[in-house]
């Protein structure tokens, strides 16, 4: 069994960005944690699969995003999950909302992947930069510095990502298209 999650990756410029923020976390309050995984947006979190079926849930993922349409994400400035959380804020479409149910959906029907939590909770879309390991005393002394950050970014998520752990951190397993996309 291996752990994976699916989410949308921004284009590099975005995660160069994220990254800067992601080391000056690390470099200024010991917060690694964020580093593990590239900048994304998370729209299945992690779940186990089989290693031996892998090539089959590659091919599910595919099925799916090659019926969805591209989504317009835009980026906002920073917010936060206190005491821990600090990201950078993704605009909540209706379009995104939509891609993150039907996959949902789309995940527990076909595949089998049901995340009780995830279900229960409200979507918030984000990109973090600081989580787990920063203290809830550095986050009182960064989340004042970062709230008046100004971040403002716009793309169009062409593709999804599968992620993959790989026992110390996440790395680009596949990538799916979308309707009409070319990756």
């Amino acid at each position: 069994m291996s752990r994976f999650f699916i989410a949308l990756l921004p284009p590099q410029e975005i995660q160069e960005y994220a990254n800067d923020i992601k080391h000056y976390f690390a470099d200024k309050y010991a917060c690694h944690s964020a580093k593990k995984s590239p900048p994304h947006i998370t729209l299945q979190p992690p779940f186990e699969w089989s290693d031996t079926l892998v090539t089959n849930l590659e091919t599910s993922l595919q099925a799916f995003a090659s019926q969805q349409e591209s989504v317009a994400i835009t980026f906002d400035g920073f917010a936060a999950f206190p005491p821990r959380v600090i990201y950078i804020n993704v605009v909540k479409s209706q379009e995104l909302l939509t891609l993150k149910t039907d996959l949902m959906t789309y995940a527990e029907t076909n595949l089998g992947i049901i995340d009780q939590v995830e279900k229960a909770r409200p979507f918030v879309p984000h990109l973090t930069v600081a989580f787990r390991d920063l203290t809830k005393q550095n986050f009182r002394i960064a989340w004042p510095e970062f709230v008046q950050n100004q971040f403002y970014a716009e793309y169009t998520a062409t593709h999804l990502t599968l992620l993959l752990h790989n026992g110390k951190c996440w790395n680009i397993k596949s990538e799916f298209p979308f309707l009409g996309s070319v990756k």
